[in-house]
């Protein structure tokens, strides 16, 4: 299938054309066709996999019909960080460069005022985190009494994230008329009780959720948890890697990582929840001009990450939940590239691998590094033995069958599976 067969208007398919773009990934030719039929959608995805064109290119289209005639927002979409809402508007811009659309982006940690003027202009699409949203709805500053298109990004993230409360009350604000999307990588209850509240009807789509790129080679190093800052130093040097995302647990372990590659005479940045946005958009901005050379992040500030042809990710530190690593190595192998994973791993870390292995079906294959031999030997998990996902209790992979407590919305209009 190519993009010219999705029914999008010729503004659009030069817009897509002009990126390098022929033919649509998996979610973008069942999201696309769905929405532009006016469905409401329920999708599993997760990042990596083209959902954010699946449905910034059919909202565009639906839009283009009246673009530029109203002051009032018409399209809203909701997103769990500052760095996802900031992909998203580039993407609406990249794909509405050929149409009179305008839109904006807005979240915390920045200035509110010209968040304001630029709403007092008037905007067709806006993008948004749910704290800065509501502030600007409580000093009256954003209507979304008017919204025609609703989309929630990253729902699984959202809820993770605390910020289940702030999405009812967006919703509350909401016209009861309107088109819904719900994007998330896994279908929790609570996932399923928030879609049954505002979905109707919805085409369900899945898309190849809890696996891995076959463009990503993956690879464990076993070390010796005190060996792991000089052997990313070795990888990187001896490699002569100029861009490599590195993912660690926590804010402080990626602020002390950093300064530690530093002293190594290595460019580095953190970014992480408690870095200032001003901070946070330069360090992203110098790893993808090539000043930084090492991007040390945690989960919840790499999601919406997007680094165009990014050869290395290095997970200095394994995820507590195994679906996390599927998003972490999603970074790279992006678009046709390929790319390297790497994961360096002490005994300690033993039974998360397990899980991870478990997930993605097969046993990742461990590399020792000479002189950096580890004390204990990691586990091998055999591809046969039985999936089971080291989630959080409660989290279910995908929607259950038909019963009798099964919401409105999950009874499928349609299935579609990729």
């Amino acid at each position: 299938m190519t993009f010219q067969e999705l029914g999008l208007s010729k503004e659009l398919l030069q817009a897509v054309s002009n990126s390098g773009y022929t033919t649509p990934t998996p979610v973008q030719a069942n999201a696309i066709p769905a929405v532009l039929n006016g469905d409401d959608v329920l999708a599993g995805a997760q990042t990596g996999t083209g959902k954010t064109a699946g449905f910034t290119l059919p909202m565009l289209h639906l839009l283009q019909a009246k673009a530029g005639k109203t002051k009032h927002i018409r399209a809203l979409v909701l997103t769990p960080t500052r760095e996802l809402a900031a992909q998203i508007g580039e993407s609406v811009e990249t794909y509405g460069k050929y149409l009179p659309i305008r839109s904006t982006v807005v979240f915390g940690g920045v200035g509110i005022n010209p968040q304001i003027a630029q709403l007092r202009r008037g905007v067709d699409i806006l993008v948004a985190t749910p704290g800065r949203l509501l502030d600007l709805v409580n000093q009256g500053k954003a209507d979304l009494s008017k919204i025609e298109f609703f989309v929630l990004d990253e729902a699984d993230r959202m809820l993770d994230m605390g910020f289940i409360h702030d999405i009812r009350k967006v919703l509350k604000l909401l016209p009861k008329k309107r088109q819904n999307l719900l994007f998330s990588a896994t279908f929790s209850n609570e996932i399923k009780r928030l879609a049954g509240g505002f979905l109707h009807s919805p085409t369900f789509i899945e898309v190849a959720r809890n696996e891995t790129s076959h463009q990503v080679t993956q690879v464990v190093y076993p070390v010796n948890k005190s060996q792991k800052r000089a052997v990313l130093s070795k990888l990187i040097s001896e490699g002569n890697w100029q861009q490599v995302l590195v993912f660690t647990k926590t804010k402080h372990g990626a602020n002390r990582l950093t300064k530690q590659l530093e002293t190594d005479g290595i460019n580095a940045a953190a970014i992480h929840g408690n870095k200032s946005q001003t901070a946070r958009t330069k360090a992203l901005a110098g790893f993808k001009d090539g000043t930084i050379r090492v991007l040390v992040a945690t989960d919840i500030a790499a999601r919406g990450l997007d680094i165009d042809q990014l050869p290395h990710v290095v997970n200095y530190e394994l995820p507590n939940v195994a679906e996390d690593y599927v998003h972490r190595i999603g970074r790279t192998g992006r678009a046709g590239n390929t790319g390297e994973a790497m994961s360096l791993v002490s005994i300690d870390e033993d039974k998360l691998l397990r899980g991870i292995e478990r997930l993605i079906k097969k046993s990742i294959p461990k590399v020792t590094i000479e002189g950096f031999e580890a004390t204990e030997k990691l586990a091998d998990v055999a591809k046969d033995k039985p999936q089971r996902s080291q989630q959080p209790r409660g989290r279910n992979r995908r929607p259950q069958g038909n019963k009798a407590r099964r919401p409105q919305a999950q009874r499928r209009k349609q299935t579609v599976s990729a």
